[in-house]
């Protein structure tokens, strides 16, 4: 079962020369870990609004668990998390009333005017989340004397109240400490990992991104690439044999000999190769001053794509 499903998508502006969403089409299936990503301008942050319901489309099809994202919205409000780019908290109440009225508007609990006549299960999962992106000692602190690394701490809580379906993060860790970060990113995979939940991921961080299961480019409006990082990597990079030695020479004739491309930059004799590279290193008999393996990144994939299809959106 596809948890996320568009179909042609187009969104266009009104006295917009072109389309801000030109005819995108993808899945995300159910459990799965997704990342979408491109530069700004490229049409990714409409692609989402549309998605949580908070733009509409001008044309195609787009089902978040089964339901139309216009014709049933409601539904699929029930079903998804957010966590937004931008702050979305009311300054006025406490960190702790901000996320008992996220919760009692999806319905989880019956409303009560303090923390402390909520129900026990309420009380228990907000301890937990609080402590597990540090902010427990903020919790009745009002939002408007909290830092906006705090307050970022307090939306990531905030959505995982109520267990969606499908959790949209859009930057989630913007603002947030190295150490916090990661404490982040270990409990949405225990989230994962224990409900199944599907994970919609945007971020500048694109280390974040190592692990999902599948990664979609989107620029100028359309997806440029969909695949997983592995199959990203190699198709946009390869991978490198860094080598030197005492004798150059001897190494590049032996390269030759063997058949193997190479090119010296610098200092260094770089050779890219395929599959494993032991098979490469065990055939040559030169003595080495240097050895090292690069493995490309989905960084280093990603930003090939963009010095490749350019940086902004036409």
């Amino acid at each position: 079962m596809s948890m996320i499903e568009v179909n042609n998508l187009v969104k266009r502006y009104k006295r917009a020369k072109a389309p801000s969403v030109a005819d995108v089409s993808f899945s995300v299936g159910d459990g799965e870990f997704f990342a979408f990503l491109g530069p700004n301008g490229a049409g990714k942050t409409t692609t989402i609004s549309i998605l949580i319901t908070t733009l509409s489309k001008t044309s195609g099809e787009v089902r978040i668990a089964g339901y139309d994202v216009e014709k049933d919205a409601r539904h699929v409000r029930e079903k998804i998390g957010v966590i937004f780019q931008n702050p979305s908290l009311d300054p006025q109440l406490t960190a702790e009333e901000n996320i008992r009225f996220h919760a009692c508007l999806y319905g989880m609990y019956g409303y009560r005017p303090t923390f402390g006549l909520m129900p026990a299960a309420y009380r228990k999962r907000v301890l937990e989340l609080a402590e597990i992106v540090g902010i427990q000692d903020a919790l009745f602190r009002p939002i408007k004397k909290l830092s906006g690394g705090m307050q970022r701490k307090l939306e990531i809580i905030r959505s995982l109240a109520h267990t969606p379906d499908v959790l949209f993060l859009d930057e989630p860790t913007q603002g947030l400490d190295a150490v916090s970060r990661r404490s982040l990113w270990e409990y949405i995979n225990k989230v994962r990992d224990q409900y199944g939940t599907t994970v919609f991921l945007t971020t500048h961080y694109i280390d974040e991104a190592e692990g999902v299961d599948k990664v979609c480019l989107i620029n100028h409006g359309k997806i440029a690439a969909c695949s997983s990082p592995e199959e990203m990597k190699k198709s946009l990079l390869r991978q490198e044999l860094i080598l030197d030695s005492e004798d150059k020479t001897a190494l590049a004739r032996e390269l030759s000999a063997l058949g193997l491309p190479f090119t010296v930059n610098g200092q260094h004799v770089v050779v890219p190769y395929q599959g494993s590279a032991q098979s490469v290193i065990a055939r040559l008999r030169t003595k080495l001053t240097v050895l090292r393996i690069h493995e490309p990144t989905l960084e280093d994939a990603y930003v090939e794509f963009l010095n490749t299809t350019g940086r902004e959106a036409a």
